[in-house]
């Protein structure tokens, strides 16, 4: 295919997309740039799941980076790949059931993630204190909370 999505002449789109793959197959064929391959993205498939789940707690897309840096570990690794089908199942049960629900139920559910992530990180404040890097205005309001 060229830039424009084309399949180029005489080539059919499941043979451009075997291409695809070339460069996979060419690192599997030799056992030493295969583990090194492996290696690297079970690094970097790791790291991005572990800053997936640290952002968790924070407002944003925590779970999307983790369901991405599984997905990575999946290429490689059976059991990720086991992890993340039984993730996407999990993920089309809770909108499976939350998408009959009336609006207000939805926006109750919102409120309730919200608080608890106001809960996780009031108590993170109280262990370790206001980190310097929030804003001033809102770092004093921050500290005019009960226990801060």
């Amino acid at each position: 295919m060229d830039r424009d999505g084309q399949v180029a002449s005489g080539e059919s789109v499941a043979e451009q997309e075997d291409d695809d793959w070339a460069w996979r197959r060419k690192i599997r064929s030799n056992p030493h740039t295969h583990r090194i391959y492996k290696w690297v993205v079970g690094i970097v498939g790791a790291v991005i799941t572990i800053g997936g789940l640290i952002l968790v707690p924070a407002p944003g897309p925590g779970w999307v980076i983790v369901f991405v840096g599984i997905a990575i570990l999946a290429s490689e690794f059976e059991k990720a790949q086991q992890l993340l089908t039984w993730g996407k199942a999990r993920l089309k049960d809770w909108n499976d059931w939350l998408s009959p629900k009336p609006l207000w139920f939805k926006g109750l559910v919102g409120l309730v993630t919200l608080a608890l992530v106001l809960a996780i990180f009031y108590g993170l404040f109280l262990l370790s204190g206001v980190p310097g890097f929030i804003p001033d205005f809102a770092e004093d309001r921050i500290k005019e909370l009960p226990g801060l």
